[in-house]
């Protein structure tokens, strides 16, 4: 069994079986009470599942991007979880959850998109995935206005986000797992460096 984190946006954990079957999940949109939320959740979705703790065997975290104040919740409650029952921990890029998702609505569509959410003060977090793709690569923050122009100079479909889905975050993993593809790097993808720790090696972005 699989426990999958994601808190780059609101707060979203679910539970899923190694077979790819989501077995529980909670989700919730707000983004100020993650600290609030996150352990409700977590005994939620292994309440709803019908297993305990004991029965998970893999952790998945979304590392953003997203802020710092969002995203230090949910990966410290996934290391933490990790660390206590001795489980692997697997970062993942939350916007890989959605392109997963995304390509999963749309199975007819293998063209490349642009997935973007909300990275405030006006900007958007875009990750491009070439067609048929969902592995994430590089972030960039980019103007709302500009992602449009440059969708269509690209021929790319643009996929805006506003919540990012932790059981999709798990079988994107799962995913990588059969395809043999080793997890993320355990690297938090921060907005901007302001919002890391102070003395924190801040993610690259470009805009």
């Amino acid at each position: 069994m699989l426990l999958a984190i994601d808190t780059s946006a609101g707060t979203d954990v679910a539970v899923v079986s190694e077979g790819g079957r989501v077995l529980a999940q909670s989700r919730t949109v707000d983004t100020r009470r993650h600290a609030e939320i996150i352990g409700p959740s977590i005994s939620f979705v292994l309440r709803e599942a019908g297993i305990g703790p004991q029965h998970i065997t893999q952790v998945v975290s979304g590392m953003g991007p997203g802020s710092f104040t969002g995203l230090r919740v949910g990966i410290a409650a996934a290391r933490t979880f990790a660390f206590a029952r001795s489980l692997p921990l697997n970062p993942m890029p939350s916007h890989e959850a959605i392109a997963h998702e995304w390509r999963a609505a749309n199975p007819d569509h293998n063209g490349a998109i642009y997935v973007t959410t909300d990275a405030k003060r006006r900007e958007l977090a875009l990750t491009r995935f070439a067609a048929g793709e969902t592995l994430a690569g590089d972030f960039e923050l980019i103007a709302p206005d500009a992602v449009a122009e440059l969708a269509e100079t690209s021929g790319a479909t643009h996929v805006a986000a506003t919540q990012v889905s932790a059981a999709h975050l798990a079988l994107a993993w799962l995913d990588r797992e059969t395809a043999g593809i080793d997890a993320a790097p355990d690297e938090v993808l921060y907005l901007r460096a302001p919002d890391a720790k102070p003395g924190a090696v801040p993610k690259r972005v470009t805009g």
